[in-house]
């Protein structure tokens, strides 16, 4: 149970911050670069639940499931920020351990494949833009893709569940077809031009 009394704690002046089992990392470290951009990824999604609320659309289904990608998004942020157990650690859950597991990036290929399953074939690559709600979404994904580089960097100088990466992995490939299916229901995707504005 998180129970925050102060806001600020004075703790974290000399640069430095607290992981989940105590110790103190520099702010600047690669892992928290890594849940830096988590935390940007998961407010970019907020822009575009807010967006999709306002659109109009006959997508009711999205914000609801955005609203749940974002608490995984949390998660993910503490699963980052705990440090591993040693060269034995599997990254299991536990109680007193949050970790992304294999079931919610399953969730994700699922429901890729069931949005996608709605759409044309690309036959070009996109443009990201369309609708407010889609350019919001494009936001997100390659907000998530910096995450997902900040995360593959953070791996190389500390261990990271390679679940959190296929997660983030997975979620920009959501993004950009959740993107495609509000453009689709606004007149279709906005399709790249190759050498068109010479």
């Amino acid at each position: 149970m998180v129970k925050l009394n102060r806001i600020y704690t004075r703790t974290g002046d000399d640069g430095t911050t607290g992981l989940v089992d105590g110790s103190r990392t520099a702010k600047d470290a690669a892992r928290m670069a890594a849940i830096g951009d988590v935390d940007e990824a998961n407010s970019t999604i907020g822009v575009a639940v807010v967006a999709l609320r306002g659109a109009g659309l006959d997508l009711a289904w999205l914000p609801a499931l955005l609203e749940r990608i974002q608490n995984d998004l949390f998660d993910l942020g503490a699963d980052i920020a705990t440090p591993s157990a040693g060269e034995d650690d599997d990254f299991a859950p536990s109680e007193m351990t949050l970790r992304i597991v294999a079931s919610q990036v399953a969730r994700l290929e699922d429901e890729i494949d069931r949005m996608n399953a709605e759409l044309g074939a690309l036959t070009s690559f996109i443009l990201p833009g369309g609708t407010a709600p889609a350019a919001a979404l494009h936001v997100a994904r390659a907000t998530v893709r910096r995450a997902e580089r900040a995360g593959v960097a953070a791996a190389r100088e500390v261990a990271i569940n390679p679940l959190a990466l296929a997660y983030l992995n997975r979620l920009s490939d959501y993004l950009f077809v959740a993107a495609r299916a509000v453009n689709q229901k606004a007149g279709g995707d906005v399709l790249w031009r190759p050498g068109a504005t010479r």
